[in-house]
């Protein structure tokens, strides 16, 4: 989440007038996040998401992203349901932009968790791959291993301003990432983008997961990579290790719902090195391509190294969950 586009009380009250939701009391931007413009809204003392979409969100995905959210939310997975406007539609448009409103999740995210937050993400995790698995409609993965190449040349030239070893570093790693990626494991829809930011407890609780916008259809355990990479390292950026309890929690929720099958353990080093170079590669791409005055915060890729470092090293699934 961020701000890209600035909105004033008029601007919001206009699109306000293109549903029936009641009167504006308050507005604020959020900051948090490098993809979309955010805003938080109070109309009529109940609470609710405006995002406008930037960057990356082809206007083509949103009826996508709006389905699956409704779907969830139909399905009881615990998630923001997207509002209809006037038109019967959850997407409107707005000074040549889309936009959605969405309903409030309670609830905040938590930097630290614990093994048994990470237990609940697993399982509730696992859920959404179990009412996914059955939806009809789909979406390919833009940023699936098979675009990793052309991001990586779009900034090769430039990264070593970030640190000077990088394009070395990604491209050991790519070529690794490329030669061993499986060919052929359980897949449906998946968040693909579940980091501690994306995920609400209430007092220890998990509450939901929001911001669906990089959703699509991948295997299943590319997510519980992604998850790896993104809620199971510990420390500083600089001395970042890999904390295999929260690991372990993670796939005992998981496999609670949904049984992995012996392709999957066994993929899991090559899923795990593959995402963190996707996010390693869209955090390069993001802080050499920053918006001027855009209210945006930037995520550090550095941090990727060092779990880089580790899948590359790492032996088996073993390493990851006994």
């Amino acid at each position: 989440m961020a701000v890209y586009t600035k909105l004033n009380q008029n601007d919001i009250e206009d699109i306000l007038s293109k549903y029936t939701l009641g009167k504006l009391e308050s507005f604020e931007g959020i900051k948090e996040g490098i993809e979309n413009t955010n805003y938080f809204l109070l109309i009529n003392k109940k609470k609710f998401i405006l995002t406008v979409y930037e960057k990356r969100v082809k206007p083509k995905d949103l009826p996508f992203f709006s389905d699956l959210m409704s779907s969830l939310n139909k399905a009881n997975f615990k998630c923001p349901a997207p509002i209809l406007n006037n038109k019967n539609n959850t997407v409107t448009d707005f000074g040549g932009k889309k936009l959605m409103i969405v309903s409030f999740l309670d609830g905040k995210a938590k930097q630290n968790l614990s093994p048994a937050n990470c237990k609940s993400i697993g399982l509730e995790t696992a859920k959404m791959h179990e009412l996914t698995k059955n939806l009809k409609f789909k979406r390919p993965n833009d940023l699936s291993v098979l675009s990793w190449r052309k991001l990586f040349d779009a900034v090769k030239d430039e990264c070593t301003k970030i640190h000077k070893d990088l394009p070395k570093l990604i491209e050991e790693n790519l070529n690794d990432v490329e030669k061993n990626w499986p060919k052929n494991l359980p897949k449906g829809i998946i968040h693909a983008d579940l980091f501690h930011d994306n995920i609400f407890f209430i007092k220890d609780k998990f509450s939901g997961v929001i911001d669906f916008y990089f959703s699509c259809e991948d295997y299943f355990a590319f997510e519980i990579a992604i998850c790896f990479n993104a809620l199971c390292f510990d420390g500083l950026k600089s001395n970042l290790s890999f904390n295999i309890t929260k690991a372990k929690n993670f796939i005992d929720g998981y496999t609670s719902v949904r049984k992995l099958t012996s392709e999957e353990r066994e993929s899991i080093k090559v899923l795990s090195q593959g995402a963190a170079l996707r996010f390693l590669l869209t955090r390069v791409f993001d802080t050499l391509n920053t918006v001027e005055g855009a209210i945006v915060k930037i995520k550090d890729p550095i941090e990727y190294l060092k779990r880089l470092d580790f899948h590359k090293n790492a032996k088996n699934y073993e390493d990851y969950f006994f």
